[in-house]
């Protein structure tokens, strides 16, 4: 075993209820997530350059890991928590690519299915646009990603998805998420 997996054990286990790792992984939720592009921070297991520092907690005892990179969170062996850490990690490069100016399609090169809903949970899609009901944004834009035939898709449909990109998640994206963001200096 290497010294880094041994660390993130007895870290995970010190903080945890449970004396053994298959019931500790079990008692952790992400709660927080921070980009840094300097990738100068390390994780509890010891590991240097970290670029996504999470923040895990403990929901029995309120115990807390930070940061902790999410190939330590992959470990856990968590369904959720891997679903969790794509959500998060999509964000910020949909976060980058609305910073580059580049053209934003609904296509799984920006989006999945999981972070759409995500969006959504976060209140992305409720802007003064649709009287802050984003629902059936939300609703035409998941359609939309889950068409089959892209072809199918009309000239009037494609302006209420750039609107809605451009509109609503965009701003989304830069009011919440570009603060998370530490930059190069």
């Amino acid at each position: 075993m290497s010294i880094y997996r041994e660390n993130l054990i007895n870290a995970v286990i010190d903080n945890s209820n449970a004396n053994n790792w298959d019931d500790a992984v079990l008692e952790w939720d992400i709660v927080d997530c921070i980009e840094d592009e300097t990738c100068s921070e390390s994780c509890v297991c010891g590991k240097y350059g970290l670029r996504y520092l999470y923040t895990i907690v403990n929901d029995r005892n309120g115990n807390a890991l930070h940061p902790i990179g999410s190939c330590c969170i992959l470990k856990f062996n968590r369904i959720d928590l891997n679903e969790e850490i794509s959500v998060r990690e999509g964000m910020f490069r949909l976060l980058h690519a609305v910073e580059d100016n580049q053209f934003i399609e609904l296509s799984p090169k920006f989006f999945t299915r999981k972070l759409i809903t995500e969006l959504y949970d976060c209140g992305a899609f409720d802007t003064e646009y649709n009287d802050f009901d984003g629902e059936e944004d939300y609703n035409f834009f998941l359609k939309m990603f889950s068409k089959r035939k892209k072809e199918d898709i009309t000239y009037k449909m494609h302006k209420k998805i750039r609107a809605i990109i451009y509109n609503s998640i965009r701003p989304y994206l830069m009011s919440v998420l570009a603060e998370k963001v530490n930059r190069k200096q």
